[in-house]
């Protein structure tokens, strides 16, 4: 997979791809050809055996500043309004991440700097969050007339209340990592800005010493618990489901279980396509 102009793409280490948004003097600012390439990246990562996790960031000092107003602004100027049946239509959301949920695959953010609008949303759909002390987050869509409405609204009331989000998105106000963290509740770890991508790159390096057959059932499970309410029927659904078949009938657990009894390393295989 080739880099692009504005996303560029590298393997760091084994089973690990790194996916950063390159537009830094536009502070990472999606625009939708920005947007479609990211979705050829990630489609190709689903697709890809050998890779088991992704780390995304942003070059330069910004994580990413949501969509390009400019570009927006140009669109809302013609005479074709299709942003309704756009969201609605969108199967992965904003920058085809913020609604990205057919992977199993974890996705880790590596919060490089200030991250707006959907740029939280991105990030609300990660499943591990490291961020910069420096990093600074705010939902200010209603300040510029839009709304946040792909995934971020639904995401935020989840992990943080009703009242919290709220708060963040009627008010748009900018709020800082720790507040991010310990208030809100969707930041895993803050370090320092040099220590963001080793850290996010540490995350990765354990999530690969794992089954990636038992993690991508595992992340499903929690993908369906979301969806339904009910601990038996999400259950259930997990157990029927295909992930979970390719963990019991699959050679990693063989292996997971010898090596448990043979006191070494278990030596994990790609997992099979579903």
């Amino acid at each position: 997979m080739a880099d692009s102009s504005v996303v560029s793409v590298s393997v760091p280490q084994q089973h690990t791809l790194l996916v950063a948004l390159n537009r830094p003097n536009q502070r990472n600012a999606i625009t939708p050809d920005m947007a479609r390439e990211i979705a050829r990246v990630l489609d190709w990562f689903d697709n890809e055996p050998s890779l088991w996790v992704v780390v995304l960031t942003g070059e330069g000092d910004t994580f990413c500043a949501g969509a390009d107003l400019k570009s927006w602004h140009a669109s809302q100027s013609s005479d074709v309004i299709s942003e309704q049946q756009d969201i609605a239509s969108s199967p992965h959301g904003f920058a085809s991440i913020s609604r990205r949920r057919t992977s199993l695959k974890p996705i880790i953010a590596a919060v490089n700097g200030p991250a707006y609008g959907g740029g939280v949303e991105i990030i609300l759909n990660c499943d591990l969050v490291v961020a910069s002390t420096d990093a600074v987050f705010a939902l200010p869509e209603v300040k510029r007339g839009v709304v946040a409405a792909q995934g971020g609204i639904p995401r935020l009331a989840r992990v943080a209340g009703h009242q919290l989000a709220s708060e963040m998105l009627l008010l748009g106000n900018t709020i800082t990592a720790l507040e991010a963290r310990d208030k809100y509740r969707f930041i895993n770890i803050i370090t320092s800005p040099a220590e963001v991508l080793p850290t996010a790159l540490a995350l990765a390096r354990i999530i690969t010493s794992n089954s990636p057959d038992a993690v991508e059932s595992t992340k499903e499970g929690l993908l369906i618990a979301q969806r339904i309410g009910n601990v038996d029927e999400a259950v259930v659904s997990h157990a029927l489901s295909a992930a979970s078949g390719r963990v019991w009938n699959g050679q990693n657990v063989k292996e997971g279980l010898a090596a448990f009894v043979e006191k070494r390393t278990p030596k994990w295989s790609n997992p099979a396509k579903l």
